[in-house]
């Protein structure tokens, strides 16, 4: 692994840890929506880079990506639960990846959104932390569905 791909993976260790001790994800948001990137990965159908959209652990570090094209949003809160309920469950569905802490010069973690999810879940496990769900009824039941739908 070199230097760049192990600050990568150390920023997105410390992103997990960040969001479960604080239980709020962060996000970009303008009237068009949430903000997206290129992934580095391709889409096998038509040869297009996998849409990403981002996340952060800190609000501080999702201002700093607004410039560029992304001049427009603003940084908007997702409580844990929605995020892993609803972000990313739906991304997986709509095909897309999930970046997390990327820098102001779009360099960062790239995850399928199931695995980023079974990582969460993981984590919450092992702090001890329960988050109250709408559509699940524990972290158990969550896991055991995704496991699922990951195989």
């Amino acid at each position: 692994m070199n230097q760049d791909q192990l600050t990568v993976r150390l920023r997105h260790e410390k992103f997990v840890k960040r969001i479960c001790e604080t239980t709020i994800v962060y996000g970009l948001e303008s009237e068009e929506g949430f903000a997206t990137s290129g992934s580095n990965e391709y889409d096998d159908e038509n040869d297009e880079p996998v849409e990403i959209i981002c996340f952060w652990s800190e609000k501080a570090l999702a201002k700093a990506c607004i410039k560029d094209d992304w001049t427009e949003y603003q940084v908007t809160e997702i409580p844990l639960s929605e995020f892993i309920e609803n972000w990313c469950i739906g991304m997986n569905n709509d095909g897309l990846l999930i970046g997390t802490d990327f820098d102001q010069n779009m360099f960062g973690f790239e995850t399928e959104p199931l695995d980023l999810a079974l990582e969460l879940v993981k984590k919450l496990k092992t702090n001890g932390s329960s988050i109250a769900f709408q559509k699940f009824e524990s972290l158990e039941e969550l896991e055991q569905q995704i496991s699922g739908a990951n195989t």
